[in-house]
């Protein structure tokens, strides 16, 4: 069905490539799953295939058509949903699908048919008037991918269409996706999930522009079996980890709740009796191949001054809740995070856990409760209290058309930041923003985005730090880095409330609380959650806790 034949690409002749010889031959009526790290090339690679990109080099050819001569062809077999959101925010969900059957040239007596068989398939029926500004990211999702088969297509190529989503939405995204499979069409499906790529016939992995694998998923795990062992029970485990990254034959350690994950080069020298062989995943093999975490120290921790004189417990959340118009998105939110706590706020999407977020840190004013910080209320004296804080947004909110640089500097005046200049020069080397500092923000690749908002958050040295979503599309790699330096501030005495879709990164949270219709449902460690379902992931807890309320509470 598709024939890459020694592709390169280059956006400009300064730049080095993007995509650097690939070649490979995709088959036809299979589900093939994409995934690399964050700049690998996913993105260029799949609007090569749609045509929107033409290679510098090499050939690409679909049907037997190649992309360049026949791109009329092409476009018709092809549906493509890309990794931004790609509708018409101020249109319906019905406004939507009429303008891409327009764009498409769907006949005018076929429409309504067609129109009821994609709202049907993606559940999308009761809500043909909503504003697609006003669905949730998983409804967004699923009406990105109805557009995309607006026209039944040969190929359908979808960039990351489940990041930012809740499991359960990617299960259901997930399941409609699988339904399309019937030995014609070709789906190429980009993720930042390893767990989906392991559902995939094969797998594309992609690295720096290369090709590193192509087969199939378990081909590609069995590759670290022995490699992959698991310490449980850990006493001091921040401590532990800290210390064990920094071993020469380790490649990779995670924590899994009180227990830590670790890949090694060379499982014949293990005598440590501790060390206990587990069965390999996927995600295992992709951080093998990749050589393993690049950075084995948080050197951003160690800038940080000592902490401020922090209470017991810096965050309170009391009886919060948030009403707009008749729609309550937060009900009677209590909870209380201690110091050098990693406190983790899960649930679906519209959960109310950005909203909890905003009246914690006063971005929102509660219709009731009480939220504190350092047991300062943030309501009466908001400045103080906001003075302890740093906060990371779930979107990109930093200023899309200033450069990197201009970001650095408007921020550190916001702070009013006594030695900007020294203090900006310790956020570009500590999240390697050099090679992007004159690039404007939305330009720059989805991690390092991550990575510029997280140092703007941080750049005036908080020592309570609310992250909602901070590592939304970022790959293993660059997500191992992120909670390495978020355990290294939470040992030194930092709190942290983060909120996740990645169950797997949730283990770092030392207590996490479920929220669900705007109030708290469950709350413990991960391993007490684990254990109320009798599950061994986070993400079937989560699956399950959430079905089993609704089983118990019917709208």
């Amino acid at each position: 069905m598709i024939e890459i034949q020694n592709v390169s690409h280059r956006f400009s002749s300064s730049l080095p490539l993007v995509l650097d010889n690939i070649n490979v031959s995709l088959p036809e009526g299979k589900l093939i799953g994409l995934v690399g790290p964050d700049g690998a090339g996913k993105t260029t690679l799949l609007r090569l295939l749609a045509g929107l990109l033409l290679p510098t080099s090499g050939k690409i050819l679909i049907s037997g058509l190649n992309t360049i001569e026949n791109q009329e062809q092409i476009s018709s077999l092809i549906g493509y949903m890309p990794q931004k959101f790609g509708l018409y925010e101020d249109l319906s969900v019905i406004e939507n699908l009429e303008l891409y059957a327009n764009l498409r040239g769907i006949d005018p007596s076929q429409k309504q048919k067609t129109f009821d068989k994609l709202l049907s398939f993606s559940n999308l029926s009761p809500f043909t008037q909503r504003l697609a500004r006003n669905l949730s990211g998983g409804m967004k999702q699923k009406l990105g991918l109805a557009c995309a088969l607006i026209k039944t297509p040969k190929i359908l190529l979808l960039d990351e269409p489940s990041v930012g989503v809740d499991p359960i939405s990617r299960k259901d995204l997930w399941d409609m996706v699988t339904q399309l499979l019937d030995g014609h069409l070709t789906i190429l499906w980009s993720t930042a999930y390893l767990d989906e790529a392991t559902k995939c016939d094969t797998t594309l992995l992609l690295n720096v522009g290369k090709l590193q694998f192509f087969g199939l998923p378990q081909d590609l795990t069995n590759q670290v079996k022995d490699h992959v062992f698991k310490i449980e029970n850990v006493s001091d485990k921040r401590n532990t980890l800290k210390t064990i990254i920094k071993e020469e034959n380790i490649l990779d350690a995670v924590l899994e709740g009180n227990d830590i994950r670790l890949i090694v080069k060379n499982p014949k020298t293990i005598q440590d009796p501790s060390f206990q062989k587990t069965e390999p995943r996927f995600e295992d093999a992709f951080v093998h191949l990749l050589g393993g975490m690049c950075t084995r120290e948080s050197q951003f921790a160690n800038i940080l001054p000592k902490i401020q004189e922090l209470k017991q417990f810096p965050i309170t959340a009391q009886n919060l809740t948030k009403a707009f118009d008749h729609f309550i998105a937060a009900q009677d939110v209590s909870f209380q995070v201690a110091k050098g706590e990693i406190f983790g706020l899960l649930g679906p999407n519209g959960a109310g856990k950005s909203t909890t977020f905003r009246m914690l840190s006063g971005l929102l004013t509660p219709t009731q409760g009480r939220a504190f910080i350092n047991e300062i209320e943030m309501e009466k004296f908001p400045n103080i209290a906001k003075s302890y804080i740093g906060y990371m947004a779930q979107k990109f909110s930093l200023y899309g058309s200033l450069t990197v640089k201009q970001n650095l500097l408007f921020f550190s005046g916001a702070y009013n930041i006594k030695n900007p200049k020294e203090n900006i020069q310790k956020m570009i080397d500590m999240f390697a923003l050099s090679p992007y500092l004159n690039e404007p923000a939305d330009q720059i690749p989805l991690g390092f985005k991550q990575k510029l908002s997280l140092a703007i958050a941080t750049m005036h040295f908080p020592d309570i730090l609310f992250l909602d979503e901070p590592t939304s599309g970022m790959d293993p790699i660059a997500r191992r880095e992120f909670w390495m330096h978020a355990n290294e501030l939470a040992s030194q005495g930092r709190t942290i409330m983060v909120t996740t879709h990645f169950m797997e990164e949730a283990e770092n949270c030392d207590r996490i609380a479920l929220l669900y219709r705007g109030k708290v449902i469950h709350l413990g460690t991960s391993n007490e959650l684990k254990e109320l379902t009798q599950s061994t992931s986070l993400d079937e807890t989560f699956v399950k806790l959430i079905r089993e309320y609704d089983a118990a509470h019917p709208l």
